[in-house]
């Protein structure tokens, strides 16, 4: 079986969360959908936008780009749908039928089970009986599905799906219980005392606090945890990340591997490779990749009115349902010390932010509004900065990772024309 896991026309209200990675490699609750999905064991193929095809093929070898029509089936996945356990059980369930069947809504496509045979009208190069990756566009779905013979039995369930950026961390709320559960489940943890979970060869300081009353505390292979650091689960450390002394990471944090990670943090979300080692408070908050936050950087996740938090999107003002809303950091963005990041604030990849966020933070900017400069940045400048970064940590700074940066200066060009701040270059 083709398992293909496709972005469909709203992948893109995602950024920056997505910008410099293929949607299913956004994590939630500690998971990403990529995970689960190599848990099926099928062939596995990737439909993303087409900036990110070299990308995909270095970081993820075992996500082809094609599908081979010699399959007889193709279970076809969102790539937007929440990676939580549950979400798996269904794709499992699903994955195991022998009849075409569609999970779906007015507006999306969850999951379609189809024969091979329906994306034949999609095939490049037949004669390899395979087809060649491209951009797999809604109307293009609704028009396979519809050729369908007999239609495609309409599945009841629904799965949660990701429209906006700041549901990141409101579903990361609701799933990261089951998420450390299902962890804890597979044995790989040692429990050290109530609520507390270790992998292999975490180093612990004599001096901490862990308070498990909501949930456990999970600190994966290699971790390290500096002295005098409170952790109030559910909270996941990733494989060889560091807490720095002092910290406080509580209520539904998830850090992924090779972070550094200090100060306060609150229900957010770290990807690899980030740091935040210095004081300061993060919460309510996605944060990408090779990001750094200065000393002293501080968000809000709260409004002073305690009213629900309203998104500035480049498609509208979306009101978010929640009283706690941080901010959105793109990968390879960077904070000064003592930078204040208003509530609900978008910050793009590979921009340098100053003094006061108060408003949407383009990407490719130096931002120091405050000081009355806003200026563009070019791609040079940050495939620079990268190669250092990649160096620090011992990372090999590819030519796609090069690439990835110009091609994302490209694509977020239009966000600089259209963005309230007077830019200079």
């Amino acid at each position: 079986m083709n398992l293909v896991v496709f972005e469909d026309s709203l992948a893109d209200q995602l950024h920056p969360a997505n910008t410099g990675r293929p949607t299913y490699a956004i994590t939630i609750g500690s998971f990403r959908l990529i995970d689960w999905l190599r848990q099926l064991e099928h062939r596995l193929v990737g439909w993303v936008r087409p900036y990110l095809f070299e990308i995909q093929a270095a970081d993820y070898p075992d996500v082809d780009n094609q599908v081979d029509l010699r399959q007889d089936w193709s279970l076809l996945v969102n790539a937007r749908i929440v990676p939580s356990p549950a979400a798996f059980q269904v794709l499992k369930l699903i994955a195991k039928r022998q009849a075409p069947c569609v999970m779906q809504s007015e507006t999306e496509t969850f999951v379609a089970l189809l024969p091979t045979s329906y994306l034949r009208s999609m095939a490049t190069t037949p004669s390899t009986g395979t087809m060649a990756n491209s951009v797999f566009s809604d109307p293009s779905l609704k028009r396979i599905l519809a050729s369908v013979d007999p239609p495609p039995q309409a599945l009841p369930i629904q799965l949660e799906t990701v429209q906006h950026p700041h549901q990141l961390v409101q579903s990361q709320l609701k799933i990261i219980g089951q998420c450390l559960q299902h962890r804890l489940d597979g044995g790989r943890f040692q429990q050290l005392q109530d609520g507390l979970f270790v992998g292999q060869g975490v180093q612990l300081p004599r001096d901490y606090v862990v308070n498990a009353k909501n949930g456990p505390v999970l600190i994966d292979d290699g971790a390290s945890l500096g002295p005098y650091t409170y952790l109030a689960g559910p909270v996941y450390i990733g494989p060889k990340s560091k807490i720095i002394e002092h910290s406080s990471i509580k209520d539904a944090v998830c850090l992924g591997h090779t972070t550094k990670v200090g100060g306060e943090v609150e229900a957010s979300i770290v990807e690899p490779y980030t740091n935040k080692q210095h004081h300061g408070f993060l919460g309510h908050s996605y944060v990408g990749s090779w990001v750094n936050l200065g000393a002293g950087t501080c968000n809000s996740d709260l409004k002073n009115t305690y009213g629900e938090v309203k998104m500035e999107y480049a498609y509208g003002k979306i009101n978010t349902g929640s009283q706690f809303v941080g901010c959105l950091v793109g990968d390879y963005s960077k904070s000064a010390i003592n930078t204040s990041i208003f509530t609900g604030k978008l910050i793009g990849v590979c921009s340098m932010v100053y003094g006061f966020v108060t408003t949407n933070v383009p990407s490719f900017v130096n931002y120091a509004r405050h000081f009355g400069q806003v200026t563009e940045m070019g791609p040079n400048v940050m495939v620079a900065t990268q190669a250092r970064m990649f160096a620090r940590r011992q990372v090999t700074q590819r030519e796609c990772d090069i690439k990835l940066i110009h091609d994302m200066h490209e694509r977020t060009r239009r966000e600089r024309l259209l963005s309230e701040e007077p830019l200079s270059l």
